[in-house]
């Protein structure tokens, strides 16, 4: 059972792959999407939000994309989660259930435990995971190395 919502999942996959594809050139959201084998679309909303907190930075032209705004060795994976949390947030998916047993018992506990779980995925930086990454064969983007000037 994985407790990230899908959207933070993707987020953390965005984040991954563009530390690791994004030099020397941004990486495109097309590439992206391909490469996680989603429409580009639908990766465009979890991209502005990191943007707009940071995480990422966005390059317009024709060779835009997008890229880190910050060093893979400072970003953890729980500012990511936290990041693409607030942009669920922003479109209002599902009412949430207002009553006095939630209120009182049922929301601290789960408020609790997800300070929890975000405090270990703080834990988790994007350097570790690209990493991982590294050891598994999972970046292509170290074989093409591009010396054009």
């Amino acid at each position: 059972m994985n407790l990230l919502s899908r959207r933070s999942l993707l987020a953390i996959a965005a984040v991954v792959d563009v530390a690791l594809h994004a030099r020397p050139h941004p990486v495109p959201a097309k590439a992206l999407a391909d490469r996680h084998h989603l429409p580009p679309r639908h990766l465009e909303n979890i991209l502005q939000a990191l943007v707009r907190a940071g995480i990422l930075k966005g390059v317009r032209g024709p060779r835009g994309g997008y890229e880190l705004a910050v060093e893979r060795r400072r970003l953890t994976a729980g500012e990511i989660v936290r990041a693409a949390m607030l942009g669920e947030e922003d479109m209002g998916d599902d009412p949430t259930p207002q009553s006095p047993l939630v209120d009182a018992v049922i929301e601290p506990a789960v408020k609790e435990a997800s300070q929890a779980f975000l405090a270990k995925l703080d834990g988790v930086t994007v350097e570790a995971l690209c990493r991982h990454a590294d050891q598994a064969g999972l970046n292509a983007a170290k074989d093409h190395v591009d010396f054009a000037i």
